[in-house]
């Protein structure tokens, strides 16, 4: 398949994940290898996490965890696969020290740290502009 990065194609990012409308947390993939994946959202007034103009923490973890399977989904179709679902194992850490805005672009770095039989272990950096505002580390599991 085709490397078609960077892109914000809606409907292609969509494609990678198994999340629909309204509880879509990404649009757009800035870079991808083995071991990494930069994802982005813009955050929007009819995204279901914001309160009173700001996005909440659960919409951050969302969003990093999309930003998982994004890798996950990205991996599958350069391989000509459809992608597999997933869902969070376990979230070993996360930290946030700012909560975005309506308007504000997330950019977050995926960092594999070890995949095994279907369990990924990664550390996941949100930043607005070059702030860093959250960090994670989470298992994903893929069925």
């Amino acid at each position: 398949m085709e490397n078609k990065l960077p892109t914000s194609d809606q409907n292609f990012v969509e494609s990678l994940i198994p999340q629909r409308f309204p509880f879509v947390m990404v649009n757009s993939i800035a870079d991808y290898s083995e071991t990494q994946l930069v994802s982005g959202f813009e955050i929007k007034e009819e995204n279901i996490f914001v309160q009173d103009g700001i996005f909440q923490a659960s919409g951050l973890v969302e969003h990093q965890a999309q930003s998982v399977a994004l890798h996950t989904g990205y991996k599958f179709y350069l391989l000509g696969k459809e992608a597999p679902t997933g869902y969070i194992g376990a979230i070993k850490t996360f930290e946030a020290t700012k909560l975005p805005k309506l308007g504000d672009l997330l950019t977050s770095e995926v960092s594999i740290i070890n995949e095994m039989m279907g369990v990924t272990l990664v550390d996941i950096v949100t930043k607005i502009n070059d702030e860093v505002i959250a960090k994670s580390q989470m298992k994903t599991v893929v069925m």
